[in-house]
């Protein structure tokens, strides 16, 4: 009769036993230093409870103004009025606001301070310091209404460094680096000193300042100064991820008449460039190619690039706004050409009504954005603060960001 054969006994040795417990070790380590410093490590999210309602859009440029509310937001450079309220940024918090009272809805904060705040692809988006405070690396995007975290990522840029973007197009941008992404915040584009290339020599150029930036949708610029180059460069690039990330679509890369350049705006198939003494503003088509050279009146000292690299400009369907530091000049958004100008202003301005509403120091100017006539006046106490102003709306509320804080205006 046949026997069952019996399988001989399992015997564990040590050293098995050992291998099994330093496993273990590894992955609780693993675990842990994934946990420490991953995005989600402490953070404090407080969502909303339910959907907010943006207030109701204004048919008429009102008498006057009133203040009512403000809130600090040193993090964001401009007022943030995707979604249905407004956001704020300072410190490590940001904060999602009713737009008509200033009542915080959410808010969303970190274990470490806040780079900047920008807006892209109906999200606010928070970009949060490394540990050591000297780069820019943690990116996470918030939905506007409820605060809820939606796509995250890590970024190379350094410190300073500002958000950009223009429809489908969004870009992290800092000195010597800049990286643009998708929707799902998927890189799509590394420019610069990568940190950690996939393979050596794909990057155009070594060792270059990057000095001025302008985004339209699919088109990202670029000032830079790099060794070797006897004036500023302008390069023009590609930031819709066709191929590999870090090696860059370039549409052109031109050295320019002059150092201490300003990129001003950009359109379809133009770039406007501001060269120094006397001031111009130079046109080029999209190969790189003057089209224009036209004399603007700015002062000589509003030439150079601003800091942060991103000047400040506003648009509507019609007209590009820049402000130069001390005028508004409106361009024609398809060809850059200058159309009129309007001095002693704080800021770009905002659309309002069917108007150009422009920062003075005696309140908001009332402007044809056809014409460039200014109507009228109308009267705001800042309480003493005179520096610029970047004015954003949501609905009938006029908002101001004056340096580290932003003020609520209601018709009134």
């Amino acid at each position: 009769m046949l026997r069952a054969r019996r399988e001989p006994p399992i015997r564990r040795r040590r050293g098995d036993l050992v291998a099994a417990a330093i496993l273990v070790v590894v992955l609780v380590v693993v675990g842990v230093v994934y946990a420490v410093h991953s995005p989600a490590a402490d953070t404090t999210s407080v969502p909303a409870t339910s959907p907010g309602t943006a207030p109701a859009a204004a048919s008429e440029v009102p008498a006057g103004f009133v203040e009512a509310w403000r809130a600090r937001s040193g993090a964001a450079p401009v007022p943030v009025t995707v979604g249905p309220g407004v956001v704020t940024a300072d410190g490590s918090t940001v904060v999602g606001r009713d737009a008509t009272t200033g009542a915080e809805r959410w808010h969303f904060t970190r274990d470490r301070p806040l780079c900047t705040l920008g807006e892209g692809f109906g999200d606010a988006l928070a970009v949060y310091a490394s540990g050591d405070g000297r780069w820019c690396s943690e990116l996470s995007a918030l939905d506007p209404d409820l605060g809820t975290r939606g796509p995250a990522s890590s970024l190379d840029v350094r410190t300073p460094a500002r958000m950009i973007g223009s429809g489908s197009t969004v870009a992290a941008t800092s000195a010597d680096y800049l990286e643009a992404m998708r929707s799902d915040l998927v890189t799509t584009l590394q420019y610069g000193a990568v940190v950690a290339p996939a393979q050596p020599g794909r990057q155009p150029r070594v060792g270059c300042r990057y000095t001025s930036f302008a985004v339209t949708a699919g088109r990202l610029g670029v000032v830079e100064n790099c060794p070797g180059d006897a004036a500023d460069r302008l390069t023009v690039l590609r930031p819709d991820g066709n191929g590999d990330a870090d090696t860059p679509t370039v549409e052109f890369s031109t050295v320019l008449a002059t150092r201490g350049v300003q990129l001003i705006a950009m359109s379809t198939d133009r770039e406007a460039v501001l060269l120094p003494g006397p001031p111009e503003l130079q046109v080029l088509d999209r190969a790189g190619n003057q089209v224009a050279l036209v004399g603007v009146d700015v002062p000589e000292s509003e030439v150079a690039p601003p800091a942060g690299g991103v000047g400040a400009t506003a648009s509507d369907a019609s007209r590009v706004y820049w402000w130069s530091g001390s005028r508004t000049i409106a361009l024609d958004r398809a060809d850059l050409a200058p159309l009129w100008t309007v001095p002693g202003t704080l800021g770009p301005g905002a659309a309002y009504a069917g108007r150009w509403l422009v920062p003075t120091a005696a309140g908001i100017a009332v402007v044809d954005p056809a014409r460039g006539v200014v109507q009228r006046t109308i009267p705001v106490d800042r309480g003493g603060y005179s520096g610029p102003v970047a004015l954003a709306t949501k609905g009938g509320m006029l908002l101001e960001q004056r340096g580290t804080e932003l003020v609520a205006l209601s018709p009134g």
